[in-house]
């Protein structure tokens, strides 16, 4: 994995949020999907994370946002923890799985990458976490991979394109849209694979 992406492990993030601002608007839900390679270089989905989240104390909620969401930030029936113990039950194991496969640091792959990673780093200034793991701006983006391979953008339209079953009335989910664009992600991955653009004998016997 560690040679695959110069370094890197890509996780998968998604995020729900209460508008578009990362420093004013509320963070609402977190997910991510740790991939593992397996002998023969390809991409497989091996574990999900995810958490609610409480507003952070001042935070900007939109009624629109709320409404395109259909969350309901105060409802007790979300179990949702404050930002501070969301982040860490996600970098936790990212930071494991990092030094599992010998990366010097995670990655985020995201539909719309910049978005989340904006969020993710707001929250960890809010937060004062130290030790975020992901890189500080360098992201890959599964709407422009997704552009490229499958003439698509948007994650529903392309999960469908791809042969990837997409359930319209569960997306909106951070779990579930992290979940389906670490399939999709995957796939680009692996077919590209399959088409003879990464040989894994060729880079492991060659110095970086």
């Amino acid at each position: 994995m560690a040679e695959r992406f110069r370094g890197y492990l890509p996780v998968v993030i998604d995020v729900e949020t209460a508008g578009f601002n990362p420093k004013t608007d509320a963070l609402l839900e977190i997910a991510a999907v740790i991939l593992e390679m397996d002998e023969q270089g390809m991409l497989i989905p091996e574990q999900t994370i995810s958490c609610n989240v409480d507003p952070f104390e001042g935070a900007n909620l939109e009624k629109a946002a709320l409404e395109f969401t259909g969350i309901d930030p105060f409802s007790p029936l979300r179990n949702a923890v404050d930002e501070k113990e969301a982040l860490e039950t996600i970098f936790k194991p990212v930071r494991k799985a990092v030094k599992a496969n010998g990366c010097k640091r995670a990655i985020l792959v995201g539909h719309n990458a910049s978005f989340d990673l904006s969020f993710v780093n707001a929250a960890a200034e809010r937060c004062n976490i130290k030790r975020n793991p992901f890189h500080p701006f360098s992201s890959f983006d599964t709407a422009t991979l997704a552009g490229l391979a499958f003439g698509h953008t948007v994650l529903a339209k392309t999960c469908e394109i791809a042969g990837i079953e997409f359930n319209t009335r569960e997306a909106h989910s951070a779990k579930y849209d992290t979940e389906k664009t670490a399939e999709l992600f995957s796939l680009i991955v692996n077919r590209w694979q399959e088409l003879g653009g990464w040989d894994m004998v060729l880079r492991s016997n060659s110095e970086f």
